[in-house]
């Protein structure tokens, strides 16, 4: 199995999290997905109830900061905060440009992030569904959407079925350089000769 490449890192994190499972859910999808880091914000995060979700043991592999307030909250320079909340104003996810450096955070299922920490978000992210997701899944969704954004995979067929193979993970391929002198300066120098 060949992992996905990636361009860029990321992080996600959860603020005051009432169910210690999902976060332990949200972190091994995390790790699965190739996080740089995990957080939490104000959670009271129970790690023996996260650990029945979290079979990967993600704190084991992935650093996990848990900052006690949001005021606490730090993030590498030129890291992104990306709120995922169901608000009307917020940018739906099928045409949301993650940065390249990102931080993503969500909040308790029933009450969702808090307004000092949508102030500090970057951006803002909506799944457009009906109603809120489990944390888990949402935290699933954007990650799976960013992977296919920033990923090296080869392009969907016009057609059902399976696409051809993924670019080389070379990068760009073997530089191309020219042999001859465009037609324009030959033309430039021809006339000064």
């Amino acid at each position: 199995m060949a992992l996905a490449r990636t361009r860029g890192y990321f992080g996600i994190g959860a603020e005051g999290v009432s169910k210690s499972a999902n976060v332990g859910a949200l972190l091994r999808t995390a790790h699965a997905f190739g996080a740089a880091f995990c957080f939490t914000l104000g959670a009271g995060l129970d790690a023996r109830a996260a650990r029945t979700a979290d079979t990967a043991d993600t704190p084991g592999h992935v650093p996990l900061w848990r900052f006690a307030s949001i005021e606490a909250l730090v993030l590498p320079q030129g890291c992104q905060l990306v709120g995922i909340e169901l608000l009307d104003e917020a940018a739906d996810l099928p045409s949301f440009r993650h940065p390249l450096n990102a931080a993503y955070v969500l909040g308790p299922e029933r009450a969702g992030l808090s307004p000092e920490l949508l102030g500090r978000c970057r951006h803002v992210v909506r799944i457009p569904t009906r109603f809120a997701l489990n944390l888990a899944v949402a935290g699933a969704l954007v990650l799976y959407d960013r992977l296919l954004q920033h990923g090296r995979f080869a392009d969907r067929p016009v057609a059902a079925g399976g696409g051809g193979s993924a670019p080389s993970a070379e990068g760009h391929g073997t530089p191309v350089f020219r042999r001859d002198a465009p037609d324009w300066l030959e033309r430039e120098r021809g006339g000064r000769g």
